[in-house]
């Protein structure tokens, strides 16, 4: 599979941060302190959305503000103390970029974002996190708003991603999508792409934009 784009867009976690241990273990001690287990936060949606909007189901609202600040602390603290490694291919890939080239754009706090990517030596030029929108995935906004400060038509923009509600966002602000099958089967992901991580993906870099080879 082929793409040509002026712009990737990547989501960080199991699209460029390999952080499922990372997040279970944090999730695992904050749920044993709220009296839930694992298996009671995974009854509601969770991949791809904002831990706010995960524990707003959870939790009566007046424990909502206190309760995702302890989550952030416990997974900030994880990925700081080496719970995070990339994903197969993402500093190869990353490299082949120039930095006005591709952005990130998590559902993530930025400060959970930042402690993941920067453990893994990734450092965006362009980093979207929840803290700058107002609609979260899967509306389009997070990704729309990337492609504005990289000054790229959505239409020229591919989206890496490896969650339906991301993949929903993307399609929505009318760009290409590839997904990586790490956290779902390639059947319950809608995309033009698919591959299992991103040692599949490669990028040449042209006088009109990239030219991206998938597989």
């Amino acid at each position: 599979m082929h793409f040509t784009a002026d712009a990737i867009l990547f989501d960080s976690d199991e699209t460029l941060v390999s952080s499922m241990r990372s997040v279970v273990r944090a999730w695992t001690g904050w749920a044993e302190a709220y009296g839930m287990t694992l298996e009671d936060v995974a009854r509601v949606e969770v991949h791809g959305r904002p831990a706010a909007a995960i524990v707003a189901e959870l939790l009566p609202a007046a424990q909502v503000a206190e309760a995702v600040a302890r989550l952030e602390d416990a997974e900030v603290a994880d990925a700081v103390g080496g719970g995070v490694v990339p994903v197969p291919g993402a500093p190869e890939l990353l490299a082949a970029l120039p930095l006005d080239r591709w952005a990130v754009v998590t559902s993530g706090t930025r400060h959970v974002a930042e402690a993941r990517l920067a453990q893994v030596g990734i450092r965006p030029a362009h980093l979207i996190t929840v803290d700058d929108i107002t609609h979260h995935k899967p509306h389009p906004e997070p990704f729309l708003l990337a492609a504005e400060r990289l000054g790229v038509a959505p239409a020229r923009c591919l989206v890496v991603e490896d969650a339906p509600a991301g993949l929903t966002s993307a399609r929505a602000a009318g760009m290409k999508t590839l997904a990586l099958t790490r956290t779902h089967k390639p059947h319950e992901l809608d995309a033009d792409a698919t591959a299992t991580d991103l040692t599949a993906v490669s990028v040449r870099v042209t006088a009109t934009g990239l030219e991206i080879s998938v597989g």
